[in-house]
């Protein structure tokens, strides 16, 4: 009876697993063969090159670098603000706060992450971009600069917490040796025990830029629906997401070539994530094999 539970344990665990495998593999078939039927109408050096996306318009275009700028610009400044805050306040709550404030304060702040991204979107919009057009008056209504800011929050929690797990896995061992050759807190911090998780450290940064590259509502609210090719985070701009979001509720029909590039752009968007992903696993793995 034991073992015929086992088994029925381990079938389902096996279940599960294959499940998501398959359902990966099924979102990769889907967006492949609209990618190909689009490729057979545009050109593939065009798509990668070209500077101007306008497929909704008279004169199309098909050059998605405008939107790969808009995404990287969002992601740039995001990762920015996330990454020295989400630093701080992991080196802080793992090496000087106590554990009673640690416990309390690390919860708080993984709500950050789950807050709804339209709630921080219209945030952006009402209240970000009017007080930075009082410091920047030629700052647009729709910009990269308030958007990526508030993506930047949000991700926060992905950087902090996941940096605080890695720190808390160092060995004692190294902290106390650090002490033993007389270090301070400040010292032993920054020179023993970042390096020493620096693999935990440089997933965390990955995951969220990775997190930040996939967001849709914030940059669709408060960074506006213009694909340019710049990198001025002044000026309004269009993401990958944000321009498949918006054909998928605007009036394009299906099976039509404006339709279809939804599918490229999805693909791109999906290799670029699926690169950062597996560069963490290739950084994870390799820290893990130079401490072991």
């Amino acid at each position: 009876m034991v073992k015929v539970k086992e088994k029925a344990i381990e079938g389902f665990l096996i279940f599960c697993s294959l499940l998501t495998v398959l359902t990966t593999l099924g979102i990769i078939l889907v967006l492949a063969s609209e990618t190909i039927t689009f490729f057979k109408e545009v050109s593939i050096i065009e798509f990668f090159t070209g500077t101007e996306w306008t497929p909704l318009f008279a004169n199309k275009k098909f050059g998605i670098l405008p939107l790969v700028c808009g995404t990287l610009l969002t992601t740039l400044i995001a990762i920015s603000v996330a990454l020295p805050l989400g630093l701080t306040i992991a080196i802080y709550l793992n090496e000087y706060a106590h554990q009673k404030f640690t416990a309390i304060v690390k919860p708080l702040l993984e709500i950050l992450a789950a807050v709804p991204t339209v709630v921080y979107g219209f945030f952006a919009l009402t209240f970000v971009t009017p007080l930075l057009q009082s410091f920047i008056p030629n700052l647009s209504g729709f910009n990269a600069l308030s958007a990526g800011l508030v993506m930047g929050v949000m991700i926060i929690p992905y950087i902090s917490s996941l940096s605080e797990d890695a720190l808390r896995a160092v060995p004692k061992s190294l902290r106390e040796a650090a002490y033993g050759m007389g270090s301070t807190k400040l010292q032993t911090a920054f020179r023993v025990m970042v390096p020493a998780a620096s693999s935990g450290i440089v997933v965390s940064v990955i995951l969220a830029i990775s997190r930040a590259i996939g967001e849709t509502m914030i940059v669709a609210v408060a960074a506006g629906q213009e694909p340019k090719f710049t990198f001025n985070p002044l000026t309004s701009v269009e993401t990958i997401t944000t321009y498949i979001v918006q054909v998928s509720m605007g009036d394009v029909p299906q099976n039509s070539l404006e339709y279809r590039t939804i599918f490229s752009a999805g693909m791109a968007l999906f290799i670029f994530t699926f690169l950062l992903n597996n560069i963490s696993f290739w950084i994870k793995k390799k820290f893990q094999q130079r401490y072991e």
